[in-house]
């Protein structure tokens, strides 16, 4: 754990001093959507934390790798499902939550995909869903860079507000944090389409 530890200062330190920072966190978050295991706020808080002048561009390019990432997983689903898509999934290990969101996805549709890109739940699964599924690409887009936007905005807002602090509490809160956060979104959506039907 230490030695894990230690390798994640230097790679931290490396990155804070290159001057291709704001490019490489973007490929980091298109790599953590698409397939690594690792949550990109251990890195993102100290970085944001040392670098509170570019803290809002930091949220926005790790948010656009992201949106980016969600379109090829889209497009895994769309295209490629038989191949890649079903290989993916038995990869990861998420057959089980894959078939779990599928009936989720087609009850919900929007409110789905905003909710699992808050939860702790791997947002691959929404991915490839929306496109197997045919979702108007418009509205996925959308949904991911609500979702995410705020995750990163959200993130850098804390960081820019308590500092370096906010790692402390990420690790001890990042959990019920996310569900809360998860579900609250979840139900304002629900609850304007509710009220969308009613006025309609």
């Amino acid at each position: 754990m230490a030695i894990a530890s230690k390798r994640m200062k230097a790679w931290i330190e490396r990155i804070n001093g290159s001057k291709n920072m704001l490019w490489l966190l973007g490929v980091l978050s298109f790599l953590e959507t698409i397939i690594l295991p690792i949550p990109l706020e251990l890195m993102m808080i100290p970085l944001m934390a040392s670098n509170r002048s570019r803290i809002w561009y930091m949220a926005a390019v790790t948010t656009a790798g992201c949106l980016v990432a969600s379109l090829v997983g889209y497009g895994v689903g769309m295209l490629l499902f038989q191949t890649i898509g079903t290989w993916f999934i038995d990869f990861t290990g998420i057959q089980d939550s894959f078939q779990a969101f599928q009936t989720f996805f087609n009850q919900y549709g929007f409110a789905s995909i905003l909710a699992i890109g808050i939860l702790p739940i791997p947002f691959q699964i929404a991915m490839i869903t929306a496109g197997l599924s045919g979702y108007p690409i418009l509205l996925f887009a959308l949904a991911a860079l609500i979702a995410r936007g705020l995750r990163y905005f959200g993130l850098a807002w804390l960081v820019y507000r308590f500092g370096h602090d906010v790692l402390v509490l990420w690790k001890r809160h990042a959990l019920i944090t996310s569900l809360v956060g998860g579900v609250a979104v979840l139900l304002l959506v629900l609850g304007l389409q509710l009220l969308s039907g009613l006025v309609i």
